[in-house]
């Protein structure tokens, strides 16, 4: 577990910046220059999600288990999921209204994802994972609603129907066909 530790500290500390230190990151980007500063942060980024997943396999191996959850919450778990892959599609997505509305949808999806697989999951290395990223999802959407509002193209019903479209087929097709594939765990 002390692998995947280190990589949810690189990955969400790396993340964390922006909550904790966002006049340092702003120096940084004007001293060194947007793409440098991106660069940086996608290797440390990739980096840490690496060491992440990894030890997150690696705890599966011999887990220690804090409680059995009941089998039915695997239902509200693949629910839950799905407002959180169209959160997800929303904050890419051009003019849409879930966008418009709430803000940050990604942070939103990642609350949704860590909280949905936390209650479905009883061993300390989950409760560690999904619990590292829902607590930071808490912090960065707080942080994120004190900054100004991203601009945001002209929200359509067009661009919110597609939304929700592709968020439903992107939810099937990781739900019903690569879930397992990458994760190791069928979905049902």
């Amino acid at each position: 577990m002390t692998v995947m530790i280190i990589g949810l500290l690189i990955f969400l500390g790396v993340h964390s910046v922006r909550i904790l230190a966002d006049d340092w990151r702003t120096a940084q980007i004007q001293r060194r220059g947007e793409m440098p500063w991106k660069a940086a942060y996608s290797v440390v980024s990739i980096i840490g999600l690496t060491l992440a997943i990894w030890g997150y396999g690696q705890m599966r191996l011999d887990p220690v288990w804090v409680w059995q959850p009941p089998v039915g919450l695997r239902h509200a778990v693949s629910l839950l999921m799905i407002p959180a892959f169209v959160l997800l599609v929303a904050a890419y997505m051009p003019s849409n209204h879930i966008k418009a509305k709430l803000g940050h949808p990604m942070i939103l999806a990642v609350k949704l994802w860590a909280f949905a697989h936390l209650l479905a999951n009883g061993r300390l290395g989950d409760i560690v994972f999904f619990g590292a990223f829902l607590l930071w999802a808490v912090f960065d959407f707080r942080a994120a609603r004190r900054r100004p509002r991203p601009l945001v193209a002209k929200p359509s019903m067009a661009g919110t129907v597609s939304t929700v479209v592709i968020g439903l087929a992107v939810y099937y097709l990781f739900a019903f066909h690569l879930h397992a594939w990458v994760t190791g765990v069928p979905v049902m």
